[in-house]
């Protein structure tokens, strides 16, 4: 077999929130602290966040009960203010996240390279969780 081309996994939503509002709960690791997770029983107890082309970025993210836990991270490749921002974790896969103006709200579609371990399905799920809890808490708090 050849090299198998990953499957692009894509989420969206859109946040009732204005893009420079969005952009700065997305990107300041006090607000990526609060909303990084898939579900109630994780947290993001620590994240850095070096928000330039070739900079990286870590998210802590852990079980509360500490059972489990890892390190979201990446390098930057794109970084486009209210626009987009791409990055590539360790293991080479990539990631680009689109904003989108829309009068007073901002459309976010997040583009991913699937990995091997998990379904496609359940990582989309995951990803769109993360996303969705994302918008609650863009909506509600103050940038």
């Amino acid at each position: 077999m050849g090299t198998s081309n990953p499957v692009t996994i894509t989420v969206e939503a859109i946040v009732h929130s204005p893009i420079e509002s969005v952009w700065t709960n997305w990107t300041e690791p006090k607000h990526i602290m609060q909303w990084n997770k898939a579900s109630d029983d994780w947290h993001t107890p620590h994240a850095e966040n070096d928000l330039r082309v070739g900079g990286k970025f870590l998210s802590r993210m852990e079980a509360k009960d500490g059972s489990f836990g890892f390190d979201f991270s990446g390098v930057y490749d794109e970084v486009n203010l209210h626009e987009n921002i791409a990055y590539t974790m360790p293991d080479g896969r990539k990631v680009k996240s689109v904003f989108t103006r829309q009068g007073n709200d901002t459309k976010i579609t997040t583009l991913f390279d699937a990995e091997q371990t998990n379904s496609v399905e359940m990582q989309q799920a995951g990803w769109q969780a993360i996303l969705d809890n994302f918008k609650t808490y863009a909506e509600t708090a103050k940038a």
